[in-house]
């Protein structure tokens, strides 16, 4: 079975090899029928410390690190700035 890959932003990199990583989802409202935006932030091992915070990452289910930690970073995604 794949495992999931999801791209965020780097919210906290407070902590020793993990970095906090908020990703958002966007969703028609069933009912309502407006689009919803919608986060979790998820705790990523993050080895060598090289990702900080604003950073646009991908993370990859892993397995568990620590209580929080069942995600790594697989590698940063260069921004589109002109």
């Amino acid at each position: 079975m794949p495992k999931r890959i999801l791209q965020g932003t780097v919210v906290s990199d407070k902590n020793a090899k993990t970095v906090v990583v908020k990703v958002e989802r966007r969703f028609t409202h069933p009912m309502l029928g407006k689009t919803i935006r919608q986060s979790k932030r998820y705790h990523a091992h993050d080895e060598q410390g090289r990702f900080k915070a604003g950073d646009t990452v991908r993370i990859q289910e892993c397995r568990p690190m620590s209580r929080l930690k069942r995600w790594e970073v697989i590698y940063d995604v260069p921004s589109a700035k002109a």
